[in-house]
């Protein structure tokens, strides 16, 4: 099992989308699956998570300052990696953007 952290306007993706409960979304891989392509089977486009977390770490953002940070290159949305079972991911909406310091 995957499972797929939501925040901000993503939660309404969740089974149970109030502000007082867990938002997250419990799903099985499929075999050879991309982080992207289960995004899209469970519903959320590739391009409406700001920030994906995959275990803890970041693996894409839309933040313009990203490569003058070093957090991702820009060419590649990051999310063609491949998702496995026991995976944690964390999607951001834009109205839960990062700080920048």
């Amino acid at each position: 099992m995957i499972e797929i952290y939501l925040y901000g306007r993503l939660r309404r993706y969740a089974p149970d989308a109030r502000p007082d409960r867990e938002s997250v979304v419990r799903v099985a891989p499929g075999e050879g699956e991309t982080v992207g392509a289960l995004l899209e089977r469970v519903g959320i486009a590739r391009d409406e998570p700001y920030h994906v977390f995959l275990n803890g770490a970041l693996l894409s953002t839309r933040n313009t300052m990203a490569v003058w940070l070093s957090y991702q290159e820009g060419a590649n949305d990051g999310l063609d990696v491949p998702a496995r079972s026991g995976d944690r991911i964390g999607l951001f909406g834009r109205d839960m953007a990062l700080l920048v310091v």
